[in-house]
């Protein structure tokens, strides 16, 4: 990787700029407003400093611990204050302050005036600072963020009751991912999406500038690999989006491949140089570092494929979700977390009812750790759910459609926001349309329309079923899967196929299963698929699972979880993130080599 740039821990590892962004997590000054007066009292002007009574560390959400606020009742108004010494850019430049997410709604103002607004609490957004910089510092942020207990929201795990129940956790509302300043270009490229063609020996980038261009432009795309070109290319832009293809020739060598592709065995990563020239005078106008991995994702006849080889999906359930900072974690906790799922034999996680910090796909793609992304649910269906689902997701497929670590996306969980798809047929068209939009918006991957039950549209069956018998996993999933024999299949009471669905050779993955969890203290609150008594017990029960799902013909398993969360204790690891039974044992019946 660029040795010279801190990629690792930027927040935006596949688009990083010389010099280096400016980060602005840390103390922030707080205030609840449960009574929604900020607004009428201007809490956002400079002059103001009633409410300022109390300290937070951004981005830690402040029902959590680590915010040093830790109010986990129930405030759906959240004001936020610092202070930017910053100057003017100077002429040609821009200034941008970004936020990697904030639950729900925001708004921001610097000296008082409106710098931008944004809905949808998993995504990010960026606001232009250069036309309210005018004058010598230092300025006042302020951001205002509201999150309500609605059930039309995009939530996910986040429970809408004051205190979590059954599977649902403490909310994480405010700002819970990086906020970082950034100079650049006056004109300058917002996007890239890199896509790769193995067997045609292409790569596909396609850029995206601030607007129209100014005056003719050309790019030029270096891409290496180590200290290898790979290729270079340079193309005149015929306006604010572009798409160009990128002959690779090295893919052509059939015997070099293995040196060359993205897979968890050999996570390749290419290195890629844009830089954005004046096609008049040569004069550089804007460069940005990014990366990739030249690799395929296919399905066919059950299997599903990686690279053209078939490749058995041995993942867990991720929550995403830490006792100190909830939703929220720190660099250093991203990579310990893409490196302990690599260590117990996982190849994979499944991002469950979160979009994950960036940070964290991009130590998935180093490590070479499958993933599935997967929209938070809303709970109730109706229209608003349809535009704030339809909107954010767009946006989480589009700012994560390069990683390569992402192999499948699933929209819908469980019929999570759809609860009656086969009696209401609005439900079963949002979700048929959900999964539409994915393919449109990214054809190179798979998709599940509903993850678990009532498919409908899906190029990959995910399955939830929880039983504990391992001889019934091995006869459900065996027969069934190889005869396509699925109409009478009711593993979590709900139907597993909605009215005309067929199997035509789609993989189907058991992406739910397991679940068991020690017996806690009494005092305790748990929930659990089952229980065991002991970690003799448990390995004992995780092997036998385990063991079933890879006899049967299913192309993969995800185990829940992958750690204890809150009240939800049927991880493989503990909350503290500390293996159940000995590590080597978790690895040698997760890996496949506890029967080899």
């Amino acid at each position: 990787m660029h040795s010279h740039l801190d990629v690792a821990g930027h927040p935006r590892p596949q688009l990083v700029r010389d010099p280096d962004w400016r980060d602005l997590c840390g103390t922030w000054q707080f205030a609840h407003d449960d009574a929604d007066q900020g607004r009428r009292a201007r809490w956002m002007a400079p002059e103001t400093t009633a409410p300022w009574t109390r300290a937070i560390t951004v981005p830690y959400p402040p029902e959590s611990p680590a915010s040093g606020i830790h109010a986990t009742d129930p405030h759906p108004v959240l004001w936020y204050r610092r202070t930017l010494d910053v100057t003017a850019p100077a002429p040609g430049r821009r200034l941008l302050l970004h936020f990697g997410a904030v639950d729900h709604r925001a708004e921001v103002w610097l000296d008082g005036h409106l710098a931008g607004r944004h809905e949808g609490g998993h995504t990010g957004f960026t606001c232009d600072l250069t036309d309210l910089v005018t004058a010598e510092g230092p300025h006042v942020l302020v951001v205002r963020a509201e999150d309500r207990p609605d059930a039309a929201q995009p939530r996910g795990k986040q429970d809408w009751r004051a205190e979590p129940h059954v599977i649902w956790y403490h909310r994480t509302s405010g700002i819970w991912q990086p906020v970082w300043l950034e100079e650049v270009p006056e004109q300058h490229l917002t996007a890239l999406h890199w896509e790769s063609d193995i067997a045609h020996a292409r790569v596909r980038c396609r850029t995206r500038l601030d607007r129209w261009p100014d005056q003719p432009l050309d790019l030029t795309l270096r891409l290496r690999l180590g200290d290898r070109l790979l290729a270079e290319q340079r193309v005149r832009l015929e306006g604010p989006e572009n798409e160009i293809d990128i002959a690779v020739p090295a893919l052509r060598h059939g015997q070099d491949l293995d040196d060359l592709l993205w897979s968890p065995e050999h996570p390749h990563l290419v290195d890629a140089t844009l830089e954005l020239t004046d096609a008049g005078s040569g004069a550089l106008v804007d460069r940005v570092h990014s990366y990739l991995g030249l690799r395929d994702i296919g399905w066919d006849d059950g299997v599903f494929l990686l690279n053209h080889k078939p490749c058995f999906l041995r993942f867990a359930l991720q929550q995403g979700y830490w006792p100190a900072s909830h939703l929220s974690a720190s660099a250093a906790e991203l990579r310990e977390e893409a490196e302990l799922a690599k260590s117990i034999g996982l190849n994979g996680l499944r991002l469950h009812q979160k979009i994950e910090d960036p940070r964290f796909l991009y130590w998935a793609d180093r490590l070479g750790l499958m993933l599935w992304g997967e929209m938070p649910s809303a709970y109730a269906f109706g229209t608003p759910t349809v535009e704030r689902v339809t909107a954010e997701w767009t946006a989480a497929v589009l700012r994560d459609v390069s990683h390569p670590s992402l192999v499948a996306w699933v929209p819908v969980n469980e019929s999570w926001s759809v609860p009656h798809p086969a009696e209401v047929p609005a439900q079963r068209h949002f979700m048929d349309a959900l999964y539409h939009l994915t393919k449109a918006l990214d054809p190179s991957r798979p998709a599940v329309s509903n993850d678990g039950w009532e498919i409908s549209a899906a190029d990959i069956w995910g399955v939830h079923d929880y039983t504990q018998n391992a001889w019934d996993l091995r006869e459900r999933y065996g027969r069934p899967v190889r005869a396509g024999a699925f109409g009478e299949q009711w593993p979590g009471a709900r139907r597993l196929l909605l009215d005309g669905v067929r199997h035509t050779g789609q993989p189907v993955v058991l992406s739910e299963f397991g679940g068991a969890t020690f017996v806690p203290e009494e005092s305790a609150p748990w929930f659990g698929y089952d229980t065991v008594e002991s970690p003799e017990d448990f390995a004992e029960r995780l092997a036998s699972l385990v063991s079933a799902a890879e006899d049967s013909g299913l192309a993969g398993y995800c185990y829940t979880q992958f750690t204890d969360t809150l009240q939800e204790t049927n991880g493989l690891l503990d909350a503290a993130r500390r293996p159940k039974i000995e590590r080597e044992t978790l690895r040698a019946i997760l890996s496949g080599r506890a029967r080899s």
